[in-house]
């Protein structure tokens, strides 16, 4: 299979995706599991996802978790650390690419957070 090429910023998209993963394994169980996967979708998008097994956010809290120094409860703690603007910046930088993200997640089951980037067409 050809390889997934996207239209983007490589350094603004490092950047997202180093805050993603740095989220998934501080909010991830000690020995817990990240997957990061990428699919296909509509022939002109690329979605990128990244999963964890951990915490979780509550329900209560999924839309405001992109907004800037917005912190659940639960990822308050000192031992978690963090300034509330990781996600906001991954947002403001996927929508200065014209896209979006998205979050799904359950309490203490884990979360999933991933992004659109626009598909190079063959």
């Amino acid at each position: 299979e050809a390889p997934v090429v996207v239209f983007a910023d490589k350094e603004k998209i490092r950047q997202v995706i180093n805050n993603l993963l740095e989220n998934a394994t501080k909010y991830g169980k000690t020995d817990g599991t990240i997957v990061a996967s990428i699919y296909k979708t509509d022939g002109r998008h690329v979605l990128i996802e990244f999963s964890d097994d951990g915490i979780g956010i509550g329900e209560e809290h999924l839309s405001r978790i992109f907004e800037r120094f917005y912190r659940t409860d639960r990822g308050r703690s000192r031992d978690v650390g963090g300034t509330g603007l990781g996600l906001a910046i991954c947002k403001h930088i996927i929508e200065a690419h014209g896209e979006t993200m998205h979050v799904r997640s359950k309490l203490d089951v884990g979360t999933t957070i991933g992004f659109t980037l626009e598909a190079k067409k063959d």
